[in-house]
């Protein structure tokens, strides 16, 4: 017997046809003698749904008012509606089922709503209930704050419920349901040749995830990671009896397969920001890096490099698209404290990656990425590294261009 946690999206109980596929998806799980948990999304559409009713609301008024910990009450009660159905589903199958709220586990965050992170999991009372059989069935993407209110965890972030209640009960393995069949070496809606892998290490996909693939959230690849907790990606949609063997993410050891590169990712969601003429001198990226976070602003890829003008520098770095306004705006409240004279923008910028654990132990990646970039006349603007990745920042009229000729570079369509 085993213990399982399986986590459905809202693509997968998009509606009660869904719901009921699912219901039959569990309830086989739960027949061959597994202590089964659920974690579930919100059905597909809902989330957006209710933060336009929010936003409809926010901007009835210029009053002001903090509205943070209702938001997070009124968005988080998509995955609740999914728990109760999902639980009735199962029930007219003949298993014994019930839903659970984040508070009601509880599962328990910090104060940051909208994007708070997982402090710890009370499973006391929600593990008696799986050793005596009955099925769980867990509103995802939610918790309860220091202050007693519900909070939500961000987009994505039913994965994170998932990965962290099966950390915390001890589960063998958790199952990734989605509308896809796995982890492939790239997006196959660009590439249709793309591969799907077997096996991928825990450090690829977190560097896929966090450079723009969306088949998994960042914090619940890392969560995995730091707890060596397989996350099995297949999909909800496979009819019965096709073979359903999805993405097995697990530790390096375990992957088997040798090869360099895994994979290449996109990202459109990017704005490049070149501060001009600074003060060539110890310091100035950290008070510009400062300026950011204490906006809560990311950083991603950062090139410094000479000005024309002696003694100074210019500065180059990457955010995300969706925060450019506001960082065009703090980067001129803080113009005489960071010290530049200039500022340039340009948010039709992408970036893209090639990953892979074998990066490591073999050279010429770097060769192979830039010689197949320029053989299709797509010029890079920034470049960044690790130990397992190379990204580029390039137009984004190039991006899929970019993507198909990475692919072709290191033969990832071949079996």
């Amino acid at each position: 017997m085993a213990r399982i946690v399986m986590k459905f999206g809202g693509t997968s109980v998009a509606d009660l046809d869904r719901i009921r596929h699912v219901s039959a998806l569990v309830a086989a799980e739960h027949a061959k003698g597994n202590e089964v948990a659920v974690v579930v999304s919100a059905m597909s559409g809902e989330t957006n749904r209710l933060v336009g009713y929010v936003d409809a609301l926010a901007a009835d008024t210029n009053l002001g008012g903090d509205i943070d910990d209702e938001y997070d009450a009124i968005v988080a009660s998509g995955e609740q509606v999914t728990s109760g159905l999902l639980s009735i589903a199962l029930r007219r199958r003949g298993v014994k089922a019930r839903s659970w709220q984040g508070w009601q586990i509880p599962l328990q965050t910090d104060g940051a709503h909208a994007s708070a992170r997982i402090k710890g999991i009370e499973t006391l009372a929600f593990n008696q209930s799986l050793k005596d059989g009955v099925v769980g069935v867990v509103a995802g993407f939610q918790g309860i704050s220091p202050q007693g209110r519900v909070s939500t965890l961000g987009r994505g972030g039913s994965d994170t419920s998932a990965v962290a209640l099966a950390v915390a009960l001890g589960a063998d393995r958790c199952d990734i349901y989605t509308d896809v069949d796995g982890v492939y070496t790239t997006d196959p809606r660009i590439v249709p040749e793309a591969r799907r892998l077997g096996r991928i290490a825990f450090e690829e996909m977190l560097e896929l995830a966090s450079q723009g693939a969306k088949v998994l959230q960042t914090r619940s690849v890392e969560l995995a990671m730091n707890n060596n907790l397989p996350i099995r990606v297949l999909t909800s949609f496979a009819q019965d009896g096709e073979p359903n063997p999805g993405t097995l993410v697990c530790a390096e050891e375990e992957t088997m397969e040798e090869r360099v590169v895994s994979g290449v990712a996109y990202s459109r969601d990017e704005a490049q920001i070149s501060l001009l003429r600074l003060d060539d001198e110890p310091g100035v990226v950290a008070r510009v890096c400062g300026v950011m976070a204490e906006a809560n602003i990311s950083v991603d890829m950062i090139v410094q490099g000479t000005s024309r003008r002696e003694d100074s520098a210019n500065l180059v770095f990457t955010i995300g698209r969706r925060d450019l306004d506001k960082t065009l705006a703090t980067l001129e409240t803080n113009k005489k404290k960071i010290g530049f004279d200039g500022l340039l923008y340009n948010d039709k910028v992408s970036k893209v990656s090639v990953i892979g654990i074998g990066m490591r132990s073999h050279a010429g990646v770097a060769h192979t990425m830039f010689s197949a970039l320029a053989e299709k006349n797509i010029n890079i603007e920034v470049i960044a590294t690790s130990e397992i990745k190379i990204s580029v920042l390039i137009d984004s009229d190039m991006t899929e261009l970019a993507v198909r000729a990475l692919h072709s570079a290191f033969e990832l369509g071949v079996s």
